[in-house]
């Protein structure tokens, strides 16, 4: 899968694609429709719950205001208690540590809880090119490292497949990467969880080393955390000698009360539970208990950009929790591979021009990938207004130029002119009036428009004739 992302086809290609497939529209609706519902359930048991909205908020906006203040104490924290903390600017910087990390223990193989920097950054694929192998222990990740795919949401890499492809995908491809699925395995879902078990059971017992992101670290202590339902991540986290974990730098908390907020508002915004089965906190070393060596990776990689714009800051106050996929009509119908990014839906529009930039056409479509409902906005936990944010971006994009901004500006330029002079609007509302029955219904250039909108039909006459009659 390496390049995945590199070549793809902007986001309304992309999505016109996805849309003509009613097996991958019937696989999400069904998907995000059941997290959503039972989502608006879990959180509609507290009373307090816009109170713990606006706290995260608060939290976090507090946190990237001194951010630089608790990075460091955080790495205080980790040095003291036998971690090690290695910085890195970008994704070749962080490949480059992780790799020379795990060839110093000369093993060739890694074990890796899911982790969205890690997909960020194509570690899985700087690995490779060292000889490496990865292996994904997260069950959706399974799915779409067996199946040579891509990840889709955010919480549920795998949800656009049904279980009868993932039956199909387990069966064709769990041999070539370790125990091959069992004879005679089913769709039941059971029957794949269990399939998945056998295979992983080989591959934690064997490996030395551990790869993990963080949902949260804890700069008091230096202290990270990963929530997740499976146990996996533990079994990474505990059984290897060597854990090494690959962090945006946005995932600093500056203390165990403000993780406390964030640990009632992320499970019922991602899962629907009260709380994360396996919540797993591991702070340093400690001897004959858990890996012997810790290192964390630090990453920028365009965060410190984004925190410098006054408004797009806030997309990095995410807490991973997809909930704003789920809710977004644009993503149920297209899908995440559409958006380009290991970040897709709402949030993804966001982020990915902010982390990318917007120099390729995949990134600066991004922004209008969006029907601007709010719906995101009414479901964040850390009240993220996505919509600001995406014509904030856009207006960033059209500022840049190219043809259709330039075409656009031409236009609103001759609009603005036409609105200030009401005596040429109406000599242009009669003419419109005279020539309706010979007036095109897709007039030259608005075919962006028009491909999935029909122009309102011209009135016999001016409203404001009707009115000049009417009102006396």
């Amino acid at each position: 899968m390496r390049g995945t992302f590199l070549g793809m086809p902007a986001f309304p290609e992309a999505a016109a694609r996805a849309v003509a497939d009613p097996v991958l529209r019937a696989n999400l609706r069904h998907a995000t429709h059941t997290i959503r519902d039972k989502r608006a359930r879990a959180v509609a048991e507290l009373d307090d719950w816009a109170l713990l909205r606006e706290a995260g908020r608060r939290i976090k906006d507090r946190t990237l205001r001194h951010l630089d203040t608790h990075l460091l104490r955080l790495e205080e924290a980790v040095t003291a208690a036998g971690g090690t903390v290695h910085w890195a600017e970008d994704a070749a910087e962080a490949n480059r540590i992780v790799t020379g990390l795990v060839r110093a223990t000369g093993e060739r193989e890694v074990v890796k809880v899911k982790s969205m920097a890690t997909q960020e950054i194509g570690l899985n694929e700087a690995l490779e090119a060292e000889g490496i192998a990865a292996y994904g222990t997260d069950l959706a990740e399974l799915i779409v490292q067996l199946g040579e795919d891509r990840p889709s949401h955010i919480l549920v890499p795998a949800i656009h497949r049904n279980r009868g492809e993932i039956r199909d995908v387990f069966r064709d491809r769990m041999a070539g990467w370790g125990r091959p699925a069992p004879d005679g395995l089913t769709d039941a879902p059971a029957d794949l969880a269990e399939a998945a078990r056998l295979h992983l059971r080989e591959k934690f017992l064997r490996a030395k080393v551990g790869v993990s992101g963080a949902n949260f670290m804890v700069a008091e202590t230096g202290t990270l955390v990963v929530v997740e339902s499976e146990g996996n991540g533990r079994m990474c986290l505990t059984l290897p000698e060597t854990l090494i974990s690959v962090v945006g730098i946005e995932k600093v908390v500056p203390s165990w009360r403000d993780l406390e907020v964030f640990l009632q508002t992320l499970p019922r915004s991602s899962t629907a539970e009260r709380m994360n089965p396996y919540t797993s906190m591991w702070t340093g070393t400690t001897d004959a208990d858990g890996p012997g060596a810790f290192h964390l990776v630090l990453l920028d990689n365009g965060r410190t950009a984004a925190l410098a714009d006054e408004v797009g800051r806030q997309a990095l106050r995410c807490i991973r929790c997809s909930a704003c996929l789920n809710v977004c009509p644009v993503y149920e119908r297209a899908g995440g591979h559409a958006y380009g990014s290991v970040y897709p839906g709402p949030i993804g529009a966001i982020l990915t021009p902010q982390l990318r930039g917007t120099a390729s056409e995949v990134d600066a479509s991004l922004p209008y990938a969006s029907s601007l409902c709010g719906a995101c906005y009414e479901v964040c936990p850390v009240a993220i207004d996505i919509p600001e944010v995406l014509v904030h971006l856009r207006g960033r994009v059209a500022g840049r130029g190219g043809r259709g901004h330039r075409l656009e500006r031409a236009a609103v330029r001759a609009a603005t002119w036409l609105l200030d002079h009401p005596g040429a609007l109406a000599a242009g509302e009669r003419a419109a009036s005279a020539a309706r029955g010979v007036l095109p219904s897709r007039p030259p250039g608005s075919g962006a428009w028009t491909g999935g909108r029909e122009l309102p039909e011209v009135p016999r006459r001016p409203f404001r004739d009707w009115w000049r009659e009417n009102r006396a």
